[in-house]
This record gives structure tokens, sequence and C-alpha cells, in this order.
């Protein structure tokens, strides 16, 4: 597990007019965003500090699984943590999308894309363990958890963090030349530092659950649209499968407050069988849907990453994938500016990764809105018009192709993490 320790200021840190630096970089937020940051700077030379504030038992114990698309496998693969998430993960072997009452089912494979797999389904607690494994080895960062960041004075040459950790009831300030808001879609740094998002709450919530199926998932994905919103099935390594279920706001909380075997029951008929019958293997979580790009990924002395800088709709599964994508172009770009001798927290070197990341991110949260709106809707001529689409999508090779692309994140910059 990662050190828990506690900084003191430094006599050999970057010495800037008044301000001297402890760290060069705080990430705020331990997550797996934030996280995945670490590790990737963890040979860079930059000093790192990790702010979070839960402790390590209950970050990682939340009960939730994350569809990695395969650029997030190769990134992983990169950081050196595959070889030990790969054998606790679901390899995709074919992915199936459908619409509702209509009877064709389109069918994707490896070889559509030519590759050995289309994805991936991993637990949380699985991708959070290796990454804090990895980053406890990481002789450049100091772990300090459980800790809250109280304040952040941001000044011409790096930033001020007041941190107060409830084990020793203290507070303490350290120094560092940039800050990371790696802190959810709820980001105080990011309200704090007056940056504007845009975007709208969708008229619906998503119902997530685990589920144990009769029959074998045999690593397929299902993708089933429904009029009131789409249902993802992800096959996970144990034999069980994540369900994420998006339906309008009151038929979500009625879904989620069903007697087990009503609940079941739809669920059984909203997945047409495909599974046989189903138990139900977890809590049921409800959370509300919305689309958000901040309309600056930075400010002076802080970047924003993962659902600190964007949230998009839960169908296809890309927010996390954007978040580990975030993360590493950062590193990217951080790296190549401290070996170049620049100021890492500097305007211009920000915005480098800004104009990176912020163009690919909208283009996925423009296709994850599109298909929620197209396909969440009985109005007929959109109805005919998506089957269409569904119909042409499984018999041209090039469609499906250039859709996979999109899907697994084939289709943007690669990070030289990944390559």
């Amino acid at each position: 597990m990662p050190r828990l320790d506690y900084p003191h200021p430094t006599t050999d840190g970057i010495v800037a007019e008044s301000l001297q630096l402890d760290y060069d970089l705080a990430i705020v937020g331990g997550g797996i965003i934030g996280n995945t940051l670490a590790v990737a700077l963890q040979n860079s030379g930059l000093r790192v500090v990790s702010i979070e504030s839960q402790a390590q038992s209950e970050s990682v114990s939340k009960s939730r699984a994350y569809v990695l698309s395969m650029l997030s496998g190769q990134i992983f693969d990169g950081l050196g943590i595959w070889k030990q998430v790969l054998p606790q993960v679901t390899q995709f072997s074919q992915i199936q999308i459908s619409d509702a009452d209509y009877a064709g089912v389109v069918k994707m494979y490896p070889q559509d894309l030519g590759t050995d797999t289309l994805g991936y389904a991993a637990s949380h607690e699985v991708l959070l363990t290796a990454l804090q494994t990895k980053l406890a080895m990481a002789e450049n960062t100091t772990v300090l958890c459980p800790a809250q960041v109280v304040a952040v004075d941001y000044q011409d040459t790096g930033a001020e963090i007041t941190i107060y950790t409830p084990d020793s009831d203290a507070h303490t300030k350290i120094r560092a030349s940039l800050v990371i808001a790696a802190d959810g879609a709820k980001s105080s740094l990011r309200s704090q530092a007056g940056i504007e998002t845009s975007g709208w709450n969708y008229w619906q919530s998503c119902i997530t659950a685990t589920i144990k199926p009769e029959k074998s998932h045999q690593n397929v994905a299902y993708e089933r649209f429904w009029y009131a919103g789409p249902i993802g099935v992800l096959p996970l390594a144990d034999g069980r499968c994540q369900v994420v279920w998006t339906v309008p706001h009151q038929q979500a909380e009625e879904l989620r407050d069903l007697p087990v075997s009503d609940f079941l029951h739809q669920l059984e008929h909203c997945t047409g069988g495909l599974l046989g019958k189903l138990e139900l293997d977890s809590q049921r979580w409800l959370f509300p849907v919305k689309l958000m790009q901040s309309k600056q990924y930075i400010a002076p002395r802080l970047a924003l990453i993962g659902d600190a800088a964007h949230c998009c709709h839960p169908v296809a599964g890309q927010g996390m994938n954007l978040g580990i994508r975030d993360a590493v172009a950062l590193a990217e770009v951080l790296i190549a500016a401290h070996q170049a001798g620049e100021d890492i927290g500097s305007n211009a070197v920000l915005t480098r990764y800004a104009k990176w990341r912020s163009p690919e991110n909208w283009v996925i949260l423009a296709f994850t809105d599109f298909l929620d709106r197209v396909f969440s809707t009985r109005i007929l001529p959109i109805v005919i018009i998506r089957r269409i689409g569904l119909f042409l999508l499984d018999r041209i090779p090039v469609f499906k192709y250039l859709a996979l692309r999109l899907m697994t994140g084939l289709a943007g910059k690669i990070p030289q993490v990944a390559r």
C-alpha cells in the first residue's frame, strides 16, 4: 500500500521569488484518475504529492465495474500494472447492440477491428488496488491519506495548499508549482477557481447493480437500447455481470425500491432473456446522469482531469476512459516541459494539455449524447432512421471498423505510454 507520511518544508526545492516549493505538483483526488497520473509521473523526476480525503480501505471498496477501452489497456500496460490487472478482468469476445423490440442485432467481433479483443470490464477495486500498489514503489511520490484540502492560495510562482489531516487533527501547509484537480464531478477546486461549465442534466437516472446470470455471459458485452434509455450489461471475470440501466428519474427510483423479484423480472425482460434467470448480487445504486464540459481545463497553476473536467452519458462506457487519457496526456505534457527546463505550472505548458484533450473529449460527449437522444425516443421517423442505421452498421464492414475505432479510443491521439 502507498506510504502515509506528511511533508516537511525542504531547503532543496525550486526557489522562485518568495515561494519555496515542497513539491512540483499536488494531485487532489486519489481515485483511479488521480492515481493514474501519479503512476505516469513516477519516473519523471518531478516531486509529487497525492492528497486523498478517504481512507484507502474505503476508497477501494466501491462495488462498481467499468468498461476499459483497448487504449486504456495499452495505457495501463505502459504504466506497468497490466500484468497484475489482466487476470482479473474480462476481455470482450463480442459486443452485441440491439434496439428494444427490433429483431435485428448488431454483433461486433475482434476481427472487425483486426485485434484480439474489443475491450475489457474491470472492477473498481482491481484497478485502484493495482495503481496503489504501483504507487507505493514510487520514490518521488508522497501520499497523504486521509487528508482534506481546506484552501488553496494561487500565486504567480506556485500554490500554497492548506491540508487538514483528521488522524492528527492538524492543519499543514504545503507548496507546489501546480495543482491537479482530480476531485470528481463536484470538484471544489474547479468551483473555487471560478471555472464555469457547460452542459445539462438529462431527464434520466442510472441504476447500477451486480447480478449472477443463470447462463454464462461468454464474455459478451451487451448494449440494448430501450425507449426509456439504454441498458448495458458488462461481463465480469467471476461469471457475474454489471448492469448499467438508464431510465427517467421517477422510473429509476421505482426500480431501486421494487421488491427484488419484481426488479429481476423487469430486468430479465429488458435483457431479452439472453442470460436466463437472474439473481441480484449487490445493492441497487442510483445516480443522476448529466453532460458537463468545463469551459476551461486550466487556470493559473491549476489543471483539471477526469470528471472534474467533464462528464458524459454512461452509454457505451466512455467516461472512465476519457479520464485515463486525460491523466496520461497531462503527464506526457508535464514530463516534456520538465525535461526542457520549463515551468510546468505555466500557462504555456498547461495550454498544450487543454488543446489536446478538450476537443477529443467534446467528440465523445457529443457521440454519447447523440446515441442517448436518438435511441431513447418513440418518435417514428427517428425510430426508422436508427434501425436503418443499425442495419447498415451490421452489414458494412467499414462502418463497424470506424465505430469500433471511436469506441475503443484508437481514433484519437495516442499517448506515448500506449505506443
